[in-house]
């Protein structure tokens, strides 16, 4: 699709103010959504080689470690910026997740670690998850990942100044309505309760879908230390945060603490 329908405040976000290549590596928080990202989907990707339809998949961050795992991944984002630079990782095109120029029954595995942040419209998401169902192959895995409603609130504690009124009442309106409208700071973004996600996935035809916090709820203990202090929060820190979300995983009540949510489901087939 050469010409993807993107909210134009989503647009000027990703292409003039934030650069999602270094997003992930530039903070303690971030660095722990890359690793609990990879080790959350290898869980569950079959071996390489398989075909990996990356969508909305930005610059290419997790495109880069699934081709050094050996998979053949081809990736789609509306983002013109973001396609030049992944193309140099691997083959990828401007797409909108709700309408993918794909044959049906293509991929091995489909992954949506970006686009339902930024749909906020119930209807697109169905579109986006729907495409994603019907590319991918009978048994065949479909990822999506969501901001949790409730990451606002612990992330503007870590800035010290959720108590001022302005913030509190941009966060209380997020809260209330799932919805920012990226007049500030954030860009437009749509906010997930786990069990929401699951539905989703599940009204999109997957089966045997499970909801995963990324990050745990510790995760702002870490922003916390480099917001407050401005200093990298010590190895210690970091892998008792980390070993924190891992032990959270079999407790569903703590998934609305995490900053993020990744859901995991497959398509109905023989071998599902």
């Amino acid at each position: 699709m050469s010409n993807p329908t993107l909210a134009p405040e989503v647009e000027r976000f990703y292409a003039e103010v934030i650069d999602e290549g270094a997003r992930l590596s530039m903070s303690a928080d971030g660095r722990l959504e890359l690793l609990r990202t990879q080790e959350l989907l290898r869980r569950f990707l079959p071996a390489p080689p398989a075909r990996v339809l990356d969508v909305g998949g930005g610059t290419g961050v997790h495109a880069r470690w699934l081709v050094a795992d050996g998979y053949d991944v081809e990736l789609i984002d509306p983002v013109v910026r973001h396609v030049e630079r992944a193309a140099q990782i691997c083959d990828a095109s401007l797409g909108d997740a709700r309408k993918l120029v794909v044959a049906d029954a293509t991929y091995d595995v489909v992954q949506l670690l970006g686009p339902l942040y930024h749909l906020p419209h119930a209807e697109d998401r169905r579109q986006a998850l729907a495409e994603a169902r019907r590319v991918v192959k009978p048994g065949g895995l479909v990822a999506a990942a969501a901001i949790n409603r409730y990451a606002s609130l612990f992330e503007h504690v870590t800035y010290a100044h959720l108590h001022a009124p302005r913030l509190r009442d941009s966060i209380a309106t997020i809260l209330r309505t799932a919805v920012h409208d990226g007049k500030r700071g954030f860009t437009l973004a749509y906010f997930h309760r786990a069990e929401e996600l699951a539905e989703e996935l599940r009204d999109s035809g997957l089966r045997d879908v499970q909801v995963y916090g990324i990050e745990g709820p510790a995760w702002s203990a870490l922003k916390a230390v480099e917001q407050q202090s401005g200093t990298r929060p010590s190895d210690a820190l970091f892998d008792s945060v980390l070993t924190a979300a891992r032990m959270a995983e079999p407790y569903p009540e703590l998934l609305a603490a995490s900053s993020h949510l990744l859901a995991v489901g497959r398509a109905p087939g023989a071998d599902a």
